[in-house]
């Protein structure tokens, strides 16, 4: 199959995600206060819980830094990042597997120099690369994406990923435990 029809292929899996989601009323538990209570009434179920709605959300282009300011509003500052990690981790892999089967290294087989210049810095150096990427972006859903279908090796990906996201996990924890003080939330 062509890159551009896996990249097509890939475009119409989160399209039909994006309407399962939005169809099934899935949408209505996206949100700090649903993620809040479910940690906060059940702190094991709503542990998977919370890890399956991250790895849903990040398939659908929802940003991780809302599941990590649920987790630290009803967990605290350290065990909510402690979660926020490990969901984080498990929704990259999600992300990484599906995407991956559905796309392959459809990235590759596209043209242009800009292009073959960034796999060229992903390829001579995948797990730095993947560990600076992290610490900029985190687990931006479009990141996943991308690094899903450059042809990186999992075991670079996973790497990259377990190094990369404690630091901005960190700061992020910092700064919503210090906004929900602030804002008399905890």
């Amino acid at each position: 199959m062509s890159p551009y029809k896996r990249l097509f292929t890939v475009f119409l899996f989160l399209v039909l995600l994006l309407a399962i989601f939005e169809l099934s009323g899935l949408r209505s538990h996206f949100n700090l206060a649903y993620l809040h209570q479910q940690l906060v009434d059940n702190p094991i179920t709503g542990l998977i819980v919370f890890i399956l709605i991250f790895a849903l959300g990040n398939l659908v282009q929802i940003p991780g830094w809302i599941f990590l300011a649920a987790a630290v509003l009803a967990l605290g500052r350290t065990w909510g990042g402690m979660a926020t990690y490990v969901a984080a981790i498990m929704s990259c892999t999600v992300t990484f597997f599906s995407i991956r089967f559905i796309g392959g290294d459809a990235l590759r087989g596209l043209n242009g120099r800009l292009a073959t210049r960034l796999l060229g810095q992903l390829d001579a150096h995948p797990v730095k690369s993947v560990v600076l990427l992290r610490m900029l972006f985190q687990t931006v859903p479009a990141l996943n994406y991308a690094l899903a279908m450059s042809g990186v090796r999992f075991r670079d990906y996973l790497v990259g990923t377990l190094l990369g996201l404690p630091l901005p996990i960190v700061a992020y924890c910092v700064f919503f435990d210090y906004l929900a003080i602030q804002l008399h939330l905890s």
